[in-house]
């Protein structure tokens, strides 16, 4: 099955779209951790029947409540912040990766990031040393 890019970040399905993978994911995590919709919502701190909007996409759904569902069920959100920064950087995002496991491309954003403030901390160490060399 050949992956379906996502619409371009101006449609407001792309949204949606994000939504509705990750209520999948918080579902899917729920039920396999045999928890029901009432205490869930009741430990999230929502109402069960917007849980049940949250697990079945509502578009309407709030993202924070996304990320307050998925970080108390101990998934990340890398599902809801890695498609997010492609849309707002106008990119289009394979449709394919959100349904897969992102941990790996989580682990390489991570490991980009802190190599880029390690690079840009040394820059600047390796340019304050220059700047007080002792003169001869």
């Amino acid at each position: 099955m050949p992956l379906q890019a996502m619409p371009t970040a101006r449609d407001p399905s792309v949204l949606a779209t994000i939504k509705l993978m990750s209520g999948r994911r918080i579902e899917m995590q729920r039920r396999t951790e045999k928890i029901t919709q009432e205490d869930f919502a009741a430990r999230v701190g929502i109402g069960a029947r917007w849980l049940r909007e949250i697990e079945a996409g509502n578009p309407k759904s709030r993202l924070d409540d996304h990320f307050r569902c998925a970080h108390a069920l101990g998934l990340s959100t890398g599902h809801l912040v890695i498609p997010l920064l492609f849309m707002e950087h106008q990119r289009v995002f394979p449709r394919g990766l959100l349904e897969g496991d992102l941990s790996k491309l989580e682990t390489v954003c991570i490991d980009a990031i802190a190599r880029h403030n390690l690079d840009t901390l040394s820059h600047q160490l390796f340019a304050r040393d220059a700047d007080h060399t002792p003169d001869d």
